[in-house]
């Protein structure tokens, strides 16, 4: 009887080091939980939104990222407007990129806010900027309260811990954000 009582202990913790294992790897490698601290994304995501990013996915224009701040120690979320070479030109509250102009559907609330304040604009003009190769460029939602690549720059590739895949939290929100 104590033979298989040794048995079964060591299977048990085989199994849970294998289990500890592989969710190491997986927060290191293809995935890892986040929380939003801010505003610079509202309405898309509010203050304490719980979030997984995936750390495989190819990032593309519109993409919503986490990277870690070039300003701070905390990481930041923010939208993707630039890839590396494109021109990025805001004028007039449009959006340039590489001349072509883009409608941004996501600031349709925070324009409406912006024009009840009697503001004309949302976005300031800026550019044509040149995005470096291995960077992004990238701005958040809330044009107004956002610290984004329009003050400190474009962000380094290496700085990108993944794209925003799923809300998690708060549960009447949970799924794909848009």
């Amino acid at each position: 009887m104590r033979d298989n009582t040794k048995k079964e202990v060591f299977s048990w913790i085989k199994s849970i080091f294998f289990a500890l294992m592989i969710a190491f790897i997986c927060r290191q490698f293809l995935f890892a939980p986040v929380a939003v601290q801010g505003e610079s994304m509202m309405p898309t995501f509010e203050n304490n939104n719980r979030l997984v990013v995936s750390k495989i996915s190819e990032i593309d224009h519109f993409d919503v990222i986490v990277f870690r701040s070039p300003i701070s120690e905390k990481n930041f979320i923010k939208r993707v407007i630039g890839l590396p070479d494109d021109t990025i030109e805001m004028n007039n509250d449009q959006l340039f990129i590489n001349g072509k102009v883009y409608q941004e559907s996501y600031l349709s609330q925070n324009r409406k806010i912006a024009e009840q304040a009697g503001m004309k604009k949302l976005t300031g003009d800026f550019g044509p900027i040149t995005v470096p190769k291995d960077n992004y460029f990238v701005m958040g939602d809330n044009r107004l309260n956002s610290t984004d690549s329009r003050e400190f720059g474009s962000i380094s590739n290496e700085s990108v811990v993944g794209e925003v895949g799923f809300r998690f939290f708060p549960l009447n929100e949970i799924g794909t954000p848009e």
